[in-house]
């Protein structure tokens, strides 16, 4: 079955996963208390406050609560949307800044490169925000990426672990789930997308999982079509 759309994680695929540990999240960290004091009554920012407050059942009345909520959050590496959206709004501004640069994979820009040129539709799928993954690949080491692709996912499509999500995913894409690869590092997210019928490569990087159901590929330059 010919592929005709390839979608993609980020963190241990694309990139690294200490720039994201070890660069982004301290950044995200150290920046939350100034940054909602700063920006408490923008829009956007009292919408992250408000969905927090739905989640947590905190009042979050001021922004040392908010930011001692969503520290909290940082610390245990919570996968929930307002907490996201917030993280990337704090990265934007660091990019901006000229703080960092996300760092890439040389394979993964050269192969998504190629993939784009030979027609296949290059998508997004990851556990930040749509607006972070937009600046991750806006701002990398090589240069502003996002041309190459066609469109980006984030929880609110649902969780990476869900079957559900790539259905989702799919429809709206519009491209039938065995014409589309998911290449990610993580097999339980693999798992998920094979259940919604989608075709899977897992990279493994650092060569721990070798004995993977699913097809395997060390770089992006070992993924099979």
């Amino acid at each position: 079955m010919t592929i005709e759309a390839i979608l993609t994680d980020i963190e241990g695929t694309t990139s690294s996963i200490s720039f994201v540990k070890e660069v982004l999240f301290p950044y995200a960290d150290r920046e939350m208390e100034a940054f909602l004091r700063t920006h408490w009554e923008r829009p956007a920012v009292a919408e992250c406050v408000a969905q927090a407050r739905a989640e947590s059942g905190q009042p979050l009345a001021s922004p040392e609560q908010a930011a001692a909520l969503f520290r909290g959050w940082i610390a245990e590496d919570r996968k929930i949307t307002p907490l996201k959206t917030l993280q990337g709004m704090i990265w934007q501004a660091g990019y901006e800044s000229g703080d960092y640069q996300a760092h890439m994979y040389s394979d993964a820009v050269e192969q998504l490169r190629e993939w784009q040129a030979r027609g296949l539709k290059l998508y997004v799928y990851s556990s930040g925000s749509i607006a972070a993954q937009k600046l991750f690949f806006g701002y990398s080491e090589a240069g502003d990426l996002t041309p190459l692709f066609s469109g980006y996912y984030d929880t609110t499509s649902g969780g990476k672990k869900e079957a559900d999500s790539y259905r989702r995913i799919t429809a709206d894409i519009g491209v039938a789930p065995e014409r589309v690869l998911f290449l990610s590092d993580v097999e339980a997210e693999l798992d998920a997308a094979r259940e919604a019928g989608l075709r899977t490569t897992l990279l493994d990087r650092e060569k721990v999982l070798l004995n993977t159901s699913h097809a395997r590929a060390e770089t992006f330059y070992d993924v099979a079509l």
